[in-house]
């Protein structure tokens, strides 16, 4: 089962700032190995996550399964929206929401990736997600794009 941590009321001055702080996160948290935080900000640096939607942007960091000890995400809602490098071109854009993925299986996070990436075009997807309670968003993350086939049937 995939744990889902959140945090909102919190300010980046950088991505490079918004990864560290995931890095040593995820690392406290003891869901990925210590070569973690340095493979997190290699990727971004490699290949940036920042995805502009219609109304708002996010950012996706990942890198390489083999750097997961367990499935995980990290979704934080930073008070001022933080500048990351598009995924498409060279740009920056502002971020609203940052989800940081933590996965063993490459399989499965190709296809998270995708449900992500279709689900959050979707701007009533991103309201929720940007206006929920921050007591709520873990939750409505799991339901909403995590797992909404199994809580349909529910």
């Amino acid at each position: 089962m995939t744990q889902i941590f959140t945090r909102t009321g919190i300010h980046f001055a950088s991505s490079d700032e918004a990864l560290k702080h995931i890095g040593a996160e995820m690392l406290a948290k003891g869901v990925v190995h210590d070569s973690y935080p340095l493979a997190l900000l290699e990727r971004e640096a490699t290949f940036p996550t920042g995805i502009d939607l219609e109304h708002h942007a996010v950012a996706i960091p990942h890198c390489e399964a083999q750097h997961a000890k367990s499935p995980a995400l990290y979704l934080i809602r930073p008070d001022e929206p933080v500048r990351f490098q598009r995924a498409d071109d060279d740009d920056d854009i502002p971020v609203t929401l940052i989800i940081a993925l933590i996965v063993e299986n490459p399989a499965a996070q190709l296809k998270l990736l995708k449900r992500l990436f279709g689900e959050l075009q979707n701007p009533e997807v991103m309201e929720a997600l940007l206006t929920a309670p921050p007591s709520q968003l873990g939750e409505l993350f799991r339901n909403t794009l995590l797992e909404p086939q199994m809580s349909a049937v529910s």
